[in-house]
């Protein structure tokens, strides 16, 4: 078996608790207004293909700077998309006593035995409404707001992100909308809202593509930072 991997980075430290390696997986469903990865969209791109055990050898060359709450991030792309492949991996980074991480959009299927091997799951949740979500990704929410519910089921340490766009949801009224939603989810350690940047602008170019915001402004960092003061008071 093996898995379409776009990317891995290591000694990253964004992407989850303490040091770790992040590894990109090829392939996503959502059409996301403000993807910063748009090669990593298409699952049928050529790119390098690994086994599971391939990938864990690459992350126990690491596992002295993970120490205590370091360890590797599934991102992508949407990891989901590769069940098998990740599930697989998952397992075997357990047996390697390696923490693993899950950045997501939640929009995947069977993903039961996947949450069991995984440690803690990084939740971009696009947006709560459903005809928002649908604007931003162009498909329905009800597929991620299943996987969280499932989350909650198994009792799963979650990072909640969100991406502030102008002129999206750039204000208290989206802000707030969150914070609601958020407030009746259970083990949500960490917050964050991540203002929108364009520079996957040359990205889309080189693919030949339209960039689906145009000339939105870029978010401004310091309003970013006040309405995400909203969600803590």
């Amino acid at each position: 078996m093996k898995g379409k991997v776009a990317e891995i980075q290591t000694m990253g430290l964004l992407d989850g608790p303490g040091i770790r390696t992040v590894v990109f997986l090829q392939g996503c469903p959502l059409r996301c207004l403000y993807c910063h990865n748009p090669e990593m969209q298409d699952s049928m791109q050529k790119v390098k293909q690994y086994t599971p055990k391939q990938i864990v050898d690459i992350l126990k060359r690491y596992k002295s700077y993970y120490k205590d709450n370091g360890g590797v991030t599934f991102s992508g792309g949407e990891p989901l998309m590769q069940r098998d492949f990740l599930l697989e991996t998952l397992k075997l980074c357990k047996k390697e006593g390696i923490n693993t991480c899950l950045d997501t959009s939640g929009f995947g299927f069977n993903y039961d035995e996947i949450l069991d091997y995984t440690d803690l799951v990084i939740l971009d949740i696009k947006a709560v409404n459903p005809e928002l979500y649908t604007k931003i990704t162009k498909q329905k929410v009800k597929i991620s707001l299943e996987f969280l519910k499932t989350c909650q089921k198994k009792n799963k340490k979650l990072w909640i992100r969100q991406v502030i766009v102008p002129g999206i949801n750039d204000d208290e009224k989206h802000v707030l909308e969150l914070k609601n939603f958020i407030s009746k989810l259970k083990n949500v350690e960490r917050v964050e809202l991540l203002p929108y940047h364009s520079m996957a602008k040359d990205k889309y170019a080189k693919l030949g593509l339209s960039y689906p915001l145009g000339d939105t402004p870029e978010m401004d960092k310091q309003k970013c930072m006040e309405l995400e003061k909203l969600l803590k008071n």
